[in-house]
């Protein structure tokens, strides 16, 4: 497949380099000030020129999305209320049939039903694996389970999070030394809000629930519709507690065809959900096959790239 890539932080710039261990050739790829051109583009140069620069080319974005490719990779960063530019440029390159592969959260978790309603009348295929759990194939189990099979969906499902809860549980630290802590490892962002206070796993959750309501014929859910609780205020004591009862709590998001929760919880001590770190897992209660439990790395570069070229993958030739 000839990929074009719009956005170049972690995801965006190893689905670039890991393009062609998987047989696909960048033709593009636009940070928010250019973009590079190329048949194929000469990616390192490309990477070589932002890291010197700041800018992959001097090409316009619109040069881009009208180039010769079979699939768009949104990698842009997620964004709420309208979704731009991650919507238009969805909906840009469904209008023009060609495939879109989102690792950007933004468009399916706001504008669910507008994006569908693109996708159904285009010959491109719409995908978006990469928006839940990064490496984890939540979707696509989903998706090959049937979703109007599927009860429910919970799990951790943001690692910042995760890390914070282990390391207070396990060394009886508080949350303010603990993300401090996270913050110098990486694991954090300087501005963490969207991770602790619970808006990176209600999209998530969004995602999901909207998966399983359209395979109801029901109506796309938005953040909006979420209820959302973090963990900045949860004391030390709290996890403390939880250990002298053989529990312990994570950030848990949990998805119905009905709406979708997120907050902290309480979960057995050695029990599935109390995976610790920066790791994911996510459960699917199946309506014939019990409980379904997939873990593993929900964020990083390389990882979340190992999912949008898995969806490359499963896309129809052009």
């Amino acid at each position: 497949m000839r990929l074009a890539i719009v956005g170049v932080g972690a995801v965006g710039r190893s689905v670039a380099e890991l393009a062609g261990e998987h047989g696909h050739e960048i033709v593009g790829i636009a940070d928010s000030t250019g973009a590079a051109l190329g048949d194929p583009l000469d990616v390192a140069a490309a990477l070589d020129r932002k890291s010197e620069t700041g800018t992959v080319g001097r090409e316009p974005h619109e040069a881009l999305l009208q180039a010769d490719y079979d699939v768009l990779v949104e990698a842009t960063p997620t964004t709420l209320g309208d979704a731009e530019p991650g919507f238009s440029n969805a909906v840009t390159a469904l209008e023009r049939d060609r495939h879109v592969v989102l690792a950007n959260k933004g468009p399916v978790a706001e504008r669910y039903d507008e994006l569908r309603a693109v996708a159904r009348e285009s010959d491109g295929r719409l995908r978006f694996e990469a928006t839940v759990g990064g490496a984890i194939p939540a979707v696509r189990t989903v998706e090959d389970f049937g979703p109007r099979h599927i009860e429910r969906v919970r799990g951790v499902l943001n690692g910042t999070a995760n890390f914070v809860l282990s390391r207070m549980a396990a060394e009886g630290l508080s949350y303010d030394h603990v993300l401090s802590e996270a913050q110098d490892l990486g694991v954090a962002e300087a501005d963490p809000t969207f991770d602790v206070d619970g808006t990176d796993a209600a999209l998530k959750g969004v995602i999901v629930a909207n998966v399983l309501r359209e395979a109801r014929g029901r109506d796309a859910l938005t953040l909006d519709d979420a209820s959302v609780s973090g963990i900045q205020d949860l004391p030390v004591s709290a996890l403390s507690l939880a250990g002298e009862d053989g529990r312990t709590v994570r950030l848990i998001a949990e998805a119905t065809p009905d709406g979708v929760r997120v907050g902290p919880r309480l979960v057995p001590e050695n029990g599935t959900l109390a995976v610790t770190g920066t790791q994911n897992i996510v459960q699917i209660e199946t309506g014939h096959a019990g409980r379904l439990n997939i873990s593993g790395h929900g964020a990083g570069g390389p990882e979340t790239a190992s999912a949008v070229l898995s969806d490359v993958g499963r896309l129809p030739p052009r």
